[in-house]
């Protein structure tokens, strides 16, 4: 039901579609969502690199990031067999490589290999991270969850690293990272615009009406 005066609207009744359909109306509208560059390792040592664009911070105290196997990919058949991982970000320069190593390669196979994404060891884990990737978040496994079809994977932070060129004010600059996130079906983004704008208390809020009517457009 819709009021008068707003727009006509298309609903989508999972209980009524098929979950793949259902799945790409939900990925067309949880957006713009951050891409998780998982860089994990197997039992037998080959390292597997892989985008996961159902990711976020789960945690701040303990830090805690978590993002999703949709059924059971090599990455979180890795992470439980060796207990780390590292999350790297994907910049806008690394676009076709990302999406490549999205590829269903055989397991004993190493995406970065084909894809010449350049690996380097990592401070705290022995999971390598992207070389080329401004930031690395060192990741030991914390837990899994298990929801239907999927397992998300919470990873307790042990280590970040961040390009110095890309660090101002002792904190990562967006314009200097460049970060690419995923949209619906195939599409992605880059950033573009950023707009800054602060919180506001609620003492401020109070004590000044023009603050209100303003948000308002009153």
């Amino acid at each position: 039901m819709t009021s008068a005066d707003s727009p006509a609207r298309t609903t989508f009744d999972p209980a009524a579609m098929k979950p793949s359909d259902f799945y790409r109306v939900v990925n067309s509208v949880v957006v713009p969502r951050p891409i998780a560059w998982v860089c994990s390792r197997s039992a037998e040592g080959v390292h597997n690199l892989a985008p996961h664009s159902f990711y976020t911070v789960a945690c701040v105290k303990p830090p805690v990031v978590q993002f999703t196997s949709v059924g059971r990919k090599d990455s979180l058949t890795n992470v439980e067999a060796t207990g780390d991982f590292t999350v790297n970000l994907v910049p806008e320069e690394l676009f076709e490589q990302a999406n490549a190593t999205g590829t269903d390669f055989p397991p004993d196979q190493s995406e970065a290999e084909h894809t010449g994404v350049r690996l380097e060891p990592s401070e705290k884990v022995a999971a390598l991270r992207v070389a080329q990737s401004p930031v690395a978040i060192e990741c030991t496994l914390h837990s899994t969850l298990r929801l239907g079809d999927s397992t998300v994977v919470f990873g307790r932070v042990e280590w970040i690293s961040v390009w110095e060129s890309a660090v101002r004010d002792g904190r990562p600059r967006i314009e200097e990272l460049r970060p690419l996130a995923r949209l619906g079906g195939n599409e992605w983004s880059t950033i573009g615009e950023v707009r800054t704008i602060p919180r506001i208390p609620y003492t401020t809020w109070a004590q000044d009406p023009s603050i209100g009517e303003q948000v308002r457009g009153s």
